[in-house]
């Protein structure tokens, strides 16, 4: 007679995975609204129809949790590279912020009480870095040390979420508007062209 035991661990395996995924989506949905605080044990047990203590003995604690539903957030897959186009270069990056940059001022305020999402953040840092330098590296490349370093961070600056922001939110200006002042800080760190 056949065991009925493979089977049987292959759906608690299953049934388990389940729990851990509706767990990580509850938590992932919390991200996106709420601050680290906010986010309890018991909020994201009841998202996923599941009790705290489930959640723990998956996870371990909040921590784990945190850190494993921030590196699943597909809501932050970044801005395509247009080479040469700085109005696509100025729209997709305002388009990014426009669906998480919110959500990332209120993660930067968390970071200092949040190992995990210091280094979400850390992670985002060094993609803007890099998504500058390519984006404007017809600008960048023909200059010397200092000066590189001291156009690429100005470029950050005039890309980073603290810029838009203080554009949209604390300013309280149009998109349009918004990006306009950014294509224009980028024009004139530039010299009026994307290219260089």
């Amino acid at each position: 007679m056949k065991s009925s035991r493979p089977y049987v661990m292959r759906v608690r395996a299953e049934a388990a995975e389940a729990t851990r995924q509706r767990i990580l989506a509850s938590a992932r949905a919390l991200l996106l609204t709420h601050s680290f605080e906010q986010m309890t044990i018991e909020s994201i047990a009841q998202g996923a129809d599941t009790t705290a203590r489930t959640v723990l003995r998956i996870f371990g604690d909040k921590e784990e949790l945190f850190a494993q539903a921030l590196n699943s957030l597909e809501e932050f897959a970044q801005t395509p590279i247009v080479a040469g186009d700085l109005d696509a270069l100025v729209g997709g990056t305002y388009e990014f912020y426009e669906k998480v940059g919110d959500t990332v001022i209120r993660w930067l305020a968390d970071e200092p009480r949040s190992a995990a999402m210091h280094a979400r953040l850390e992670v985002g840092r060094r993609h803007l870095r890099s998504w500058v330098g390519r984006a404007f590296a017809a600008a960048l490349n023909p200059l010397q040390d200092r000066a590189r370093r001291e156009l690429h961070d100005a470029l950050i600056v005039a890309f980073d979420v603290y810029t838009w922001k203080l554009l949209r939110r604390d300013f309280g200006l149009s998109r349009a508007a918004a990006q306009a002042r950014t294509k224009r800080l980028v024009m004139g760190l530039i010299g009026g062209d994307v290219n260089g």
